[in-house]
């Protein structure tokens, strides 16, 4: 878990930094232009493109946490994987087990995928990226 918690962070931090990093320097130096403070920069200026940014990169990251999980079950930390493992082996219902684990990973990840695209839309609804790399 914890190599896992470790190599999502350093993606994730990436995914983060590239996000700030791609504001155009222009928007940095009106929110200083307009006086304010460097925390009123991040907050009214920098974070909320930044967010608009970031957010499909973070739903991949997060879909592919949860599916990384489930390799994690290979070094013998209980969770869906293994509890799959454990109902096969005692009820011999191999097939279905593996049809029901594999139904709620999809569940999971759908309902992930849901809801950060909605998150999704919501930070993205009034910026226009064009030209803009994304």
């Amino acid at each position: 878990v914890l190599c896992v918690s470790f190599i999502s962070a350093a993606y994730i931090a990436e995914i983060v930094r590239a996000g700030i990093g791609a504001i155009p320097t222009g928007q940095w130096e009106a929110a200083e232009s307009l006086g304010m403070t460097t925390m009123d920069r991040y907050r009214f200026v920098i974070f909320p493109q930044a967010l608009a940014r970031i957010v499909p990169p973070l739903t991949g990251q997060y879909i592919s946490l949860v599916k990384d999980s489930s390799i994690v079950s290979l070094i013998s930390i209980q969770e869906l994987t293994f509890v799959g493992t454990e109902i096969a082996n005692s009820s011999g219902l191999i097939f279905e087990t593996w049809i029901f684990v594999a139904f709620i990973y999809f569940l999971l990840c759908l309902t992930l995928s849901v809801l950060l695209r909605y998150v999704e839309q919501r930070t993205t609804r009034h910026f226009s990226y064009e030209g803009a790399a994304i």
